[in-house]
């Protein structure tokens, strides 16, 4: 029996000792939702380079990750789709700034539903009676919804198409209500366009002067578990390899911009 229950105990130790191991190989990455196809790439390619490192992955609006964030949720790197989520971060001292940099941009477009009867043209297309609904991230959340409504009151159309405006809890989703046709019009990103090709189509894009610059920030948390793993997962973004990905899926390079 003593031998059996020294078996059974070294066999516990050496399990624990084992998820142990496996748990300081993990990589977690809170990333923006449209930049979710990207990070997933790397991501493999990452983890392909480095036998035994399991990469994870919480995607979502990029405000709804700096909550769960500032709530203690863990993570190695942030990678948000605008400033304001990581200033916040930085401000609570949660993230290490003098590793924060942008490493991708993106422009803001409207898209309707592939089969839709009504060519929108520009801005002021959006007042069309037969346009009823329009869908946005919440701009108190999603990065994606606050530049399109700084767009719409530059344009002076955010109070006019009040009734009409639907708030989505992520750019995908809006998205998703425009691919199955709940409403007329929504505002996305340039590179959200090629997930539903088949089901949407850009109606026009918004004058870039009239919202503010869209930048990808990533940075390494300050709790990270893994700071090593995390500034190697930093600079491959960074790299030649992650700027031929991002090029594919119709990112635009940082422009020398620095967060």
């Amino acid at each position: 029996m003593r031998v059996w229950l020294t078996i059974l105990a070294v066999v516990l130790a050496l399990t624990g000792a084992l998820a142990t191991g496996a748990a300081a190989e993990e990589l977690t990455l809170s990333v923006a939702i449209s930049m979710k196809e990207a990070v997933q790439e790397l991501g493999a390619r990452f983890a392909r380079q480095r036998p035994g490192i399991a990469v994870r992955y919480n995607f979502g609006g990029s405000g709804q990750l700096q909550k769960q964030l500032e709530a203690g949720a863990p993570a190695d790197v942030f990678i948000s789709a605008g400033r304001q989520p990581m200033d916040e971060l930085e401000k609570r001292a949660l993230i290490l700034p003098a590793n924060r940099r942008v490493f991708a941009r993106n422009a803001l477009v409207v898209i309707q539903p592939a089969d839709a009867a009504l060519d929108l043209v520009t801005p002021t297309d959006l007042l069309d009676p037969r346009v009823r609904r329009v869908v946005l991230g919440n701009p108190r959340t999603v990065p994606a919804g606050q530049y399109a409504e700084e767009s719409l009151r530059a344009l002076g159309l955010w109070e006019r198409l009040q009734p009409r405006l639907v708030f989505a809890e992520n750019v995908r989703q809006a998205l998703e209500y425009v691919a199955r046709g709940e409403v007329d019009a929504g505002f996305v990103y340039a590179t959200d366009v090629a997930v539903r090709r088949s089901r949407v189509r850009e109606a026009f894009r918004p004058p870039a002067e009239t919202y503010s610059p869209v930048t990808y920030p990533a940075a390494v948390m300050k709790d990270s578990r893994h700071p090593a793993l995390a500034q190697a997962f930093l600079d491959l973004l960074l790299g030649a390899e992650s700027r031929g990905v991002l090029a594919r899926l119709g990112f635009l390079p940082p422009a020398g911009l620095r967060e």
